[in-house]
């Protein structure tokens, strides 16, 4: 076990936590959009970030990533952290000015509706934090979507921002995303899924007859576990 401070709280957590997973073990609210207990962290939106002061030494880092150490002392509400922070939203402002998540968040950390920065209009609400494509990649497994482009021309989506075969409709990505970025709709009366400009035949419970699940990703599944296709047409609550 490791013995470190955060906020002026004394805590012991098991050596490999990282300093955000730590303080939210303890209550202690740390902001976050890339972070998602079931990828692996990227620190990619740098809204996590603290002061950690080691020795003599302080510095700024990104929680979800840093690993706790014996002995260190962590402030989440410096001024320097708040600094940093209500510049990334300013950023993320400029790039989504539409994103609601994202003007709560800077709304709470106090930053003005004025931006110094001037917006853009072809970002929609993607703020590049790879979540969809992690959760895609690692936990669906399919590997349908990731960014095409470079710079500030850098996307997110099928590859060659064309449809993806590889897509099952399965909505995990639109689901972890944090800002509400990727658009899935319901068509037909719910007999199909509408997502990354495909649209996907929806299966019925055999049970009750509701619409649950992409034809697709029934099929995905039982290719990967060899469950008959028969047993997966039972929606959850019929189960």
């Amino acid at each position: 076990m490791v013995n470190l401070v955060i906020d002026g709280k004394n805590i012991e957590a098991e050596a490999g936590t990282t300093i955000l997973a730590a303080a939210r073990e303890n209550g202690i609210v740390i902001p976050t959009l890339c972070h998602h207990e079931s990828v692996e962290p990227s620190g990619a939106c740098r809204l996590c970030v603290v002061e950690v002061a080691k020795g003599t030494r302080k510095r700024i880092v990104t929680s979800c990533i840093y690993l706790v150490e014996d002995g260190i002392a962590v402030d989440t509400k410096s001024e320097r952290v708040l600094g940093v922070r209500r510049l990334v939203l300013e950023l993320l402002m400029a790039r989504c000015p539409t994103s609601e998540v994202i003007k709560e968040m800077a709304a709470e950390l106090g930053v003005a509706p004025e931006k110094r920065f001037r917006p853009d209009k072809d970002k929609g609400k993607c703020v590049l934090c790879r979540l969809c494509v992690k959760t895609c990649e690692d936990v669906v497994g399919a590997s349908a979507i990731g960014f095409s482009f470079r710079g500030k021309d850098k996307i997110v989506g099928p590859p060659f921002v064309e449809d993806s075969a590889a897509c099952i409709g399965c909505g995990a990505c639109a689901y972890a995303c944090p800002t509400g970025h990727i658009e899935m709709a319901l068509g037909s009366g719910g007999s199909e899924r509408k997502i990354w400009g495909r649209t996907f035949k929806m299966a019925a419970c055999s049970v009750c007859g509701r619409y649950f699940a992409p034809e697709d990703q029934l099929q995905y599944i039982s290719n990967k576990t060899g469950v008959p296709l028969k047993d997966l047409a039972v929606c959850m609550s019929c189960r």
